[in-house]
């Protein structure tokens, strides 16, 4: 497992279908995130889905490439950081669940820091919690 390790759950009050058409579109996600997100490059067979590359850039001049590794609709994406940022070893991973007509998603994000500089892989997991956690809060509140 990688060093670093980011957990998150949350539950919106809206079918499957309607929270993963909102989270697995790229640009849609970037509004999740505060993010500037734009798809580059295509899907096979989905736009969004295996083969898909999205450039984010959290703020300006700090952009990167992340490429999904694994598309199930309504049930999974799995993304990796593919070009352009200080970590390696990168897993996203975003497990979707649906019970009662309310959405249940599992979030976890697992990387390491490409340089051993200290505890900067622990201050870029706590931007990233917080930073996603914040978009994913608001974004089921807008369901309630």
């Amino acid at each position: 497992m990688a060093k670093n390790f980011i957990q998150m759950n949350e539950t919106f009050n809206a079918p499957v279908s309607t929270v993963f058409a909102e989270l697995s579109d790229h640009e849609k996600m970037g509004k999740v995130l505060g993010a500037k997100v734009k798809r580059i490059k295509d899907g096979k067979g989905n736009v969004n889905g295996i083969g898909s590359v999205r450039r984010l850039t959290p703020v300006p001049l700090a952009d990167f490439e992340e490429t999904v590794t694994g598309f199930e609709p309504n049930k999974l994406i799995e993304y990796t950081v593919t070009k352009g940022s200080p970590i390696k070893n990168h897993l996203g991973r975003m497990v979707f669940s649906e019970s009662n007509g309310k959405t249940h998603l599992h979030y976890t994000i697992q990387f390491d820091m490409k340089l051993g500089i200290p505890f900067t892989g622990f201050l870029l997991k706590t931007v990233l919690e917080k930073v996603i956690s914040s978009g994913l809060h608001k974004l089921a509140k807008s369901y309630a």
